[in-house]
């Protein structure tokens, strides 16, 4: 009976954890128009935060991993979506767009203007269309992805560097 039992309770889990992941396109990444100072508009009129862009790259293994291990959970794709819009850039991508400035521009040329080489760059603006916070690379989990969104979504960026503010989640 018991052995019955914990074999239901392990099927459980992994039926859950296997529900909670979602198509990335679909429910992370918002569709582009190609026009953020638009989408900045957009943003202030639905309450959220910001705008979040990942700089990515077709064969980036790193993007591949971050879409197929972290952004496809539906607990990050819900809190993210909560707080930001959230867009996709190509940095090798010729594709027109505007910038936040309202500047005509291609995905490759915005994407050198805000320092992006290596990818995945998360890269959070406020509002306004300023840059806020800057994430290079991959997360551990979704987890500490999470924490990243909320790190930036409390303001915590601007008195705590990520490192500290991860240590002392991990403590609490």
């Amino acid at each position: 009976m018991l052995r019955a039992l914990f074999f239901a309770g392990l099927m459980l889990v992994s039926f859950a954890t296997l529900a909670e992941k979602r198509d990335v396109n679909q429910y992370f990444f918002d569709q582009k128009l190609g026009d953020f100072k638009a989408e900045l508009a957009t943003a202030r009129a639905e309450g959220k935060k910001g705008i979040l862009l990942m700089f990515e790259q077709e064969d980036c293994p790193w993007c591949h991993r971050m879409k197929e291990t972290i952004l496809n959970q539906s607990e990050v794709q819900d809190y993210f979506k909560k707080h930001f819009l959230i867009y996709s850039i190509d940095i090798k991508n010729e594709l027109a767009m505007v910038d936040f400035k309202g500047k005509q521009t291609t995905e490759k040329a915005f994407a050198a203007e805000n320092r992006v080489r290596a990818t995945p760059v998360f890269l959070f603006f406020d509002l306004d269309g300023n840059p806020m916070y800057r994430f290079t690379g991959v997360a551990k989990d979704p987890k500490e992805f999470l924490l990243l969104g909320r790190y930036v979504v409390e303001g915590l960026y601007k008195t705590t560097p990520f490192n500290v503010y991860k240590t002392q989640a991990a403590a609490q």
